[in-house]
């Protein structure tokens, strides 16, 4: 957990928030007024991931970037579960805690299942959605089944019972972390850089939401909540939202026919954008054409 006044030499200058909505000291950041943006990280990120994004949204919208339990300036307790499950219940409480509505969801890794299973089960509460290297769990459509570098990389240290160890050090290997998933803009990197991914994991401890995110995937557990999330029966409230995806196609976590194909079964009319030089961390390599999308997207959808 990140001291709430760390701006890591100014790359971070936005003011600390902190909600016990969910059990959990969680931090966010909450800047501009209008519309709600609500923007979702994933593994093993925080919302400095869309540090570059921010200030030009936050000109137009309310912008809120939650950090989820276990990283960034939020707590990591070590009593909870960290499962899908377990984070949109969480979020959900923070939503209902800002009483957030209207909201245009911002998700990107682990941000999509987790903003998907919301809302799917809050519909009324959702404005439009912005899909950005990750997917939702309920198109079904995986054309390319085999394990990406990612995922063979979780199964083989999980085999050889060295995964939490492994992972248990991202203190010092978060770099390392970001490319097996698909890092690409080594120009980003700087001291102030390595210094915001890496201080949230001071200590194995600090590292459980890192390790229970693939494992959620690995065996499987995140499953019967998303099938959960199908028996609401607002699938087709979920497919009348507006949406769009950006995608990086240097993905090594999740292959972008997979993320593609799985948005385009739930809005098979919805734009999609590539981005033939991005990678997992999209916000990382093009922000300013990303800001400039959801602008855009916003405006058509109002």
């Amino acid at each position: 957990m990140i001291a709430a006044d760390e701006t890591f030499n100014g790359t971070w200058p936005f003011k600390a928030h902190f909600t016990n909505a969910a059990g959990f000291k969680q931090h966010y950041v909450d800047e501009g007024a209008g519309e709600v943006v609500l923007c979702l990280h994933g593994e093993p990120t925080w919302g400095y991931l869309y540090r570059h994004m921010i200030p030009d949204l936050a000109a137009l919208y309310r912008v809120v970037v939650p950090d989820h339990m276990g990283f960034g300036k939020s707590e990591t307790p070590q009593d909870r579960e960290y499962t899908l499950q377990t984070h949109v219940e969480n979020l959900t409480a923070f939503i209902d805690d800002l009483g957030l509505d209207d909201i245009t969801l911002v998700l990107q890794d682990w941000g999509g299942p987790m903003g998907a299973a919301y809302a799917i089960r809050n519909p009324d509460q959702i404005k439009r959605i912005v899909m950005m290297n990750t997917l939702t769990g309920y198109g079904g459509a995986t054309p390319k089944p085999q394990r990406t570098p990612w995922f063979e990389w979780i199964a083989k240290h999980e085999e050889a019972n060295t995964l939490r160890g492994v992972l248990g050090e991202l203190g010092t290997t978060v770099l390392a972390i970001m490319k097996l998933l698909g890092f690409e803009n080594s120009t980003a990197v700087t001291r102030d850089w390595l210094n915001a991914y890496e201080s949230p994991f001071p200590d194995r401890a600090s590292c459980i939401g890192g390790i229970e995110f693939p494992l959620d995937v690995h065996y499987g557990r995140m499953v019967p909540f998303i099938v959960d999330g199908l028996k609401t029966g607002n699938l087709e409230k979920l497919q009348a939202k507006p949406a769009m995806l950006a995608e990086g196609l240097q993905d090594r976590a999740i292959w972008p026919e997979n993320a593609i194909a799985d948005f385009k079964a739930i809005w098979p009319d919805a734009p999609v954008t590539t981005f033939e030089n991005a990678g997992h961390f999209i916000q990382e390599d093009v922000p300013q054409a990303l800001v400039s999308l959801i602008h855009q997207f916003i405006q058509i959808h109002r």
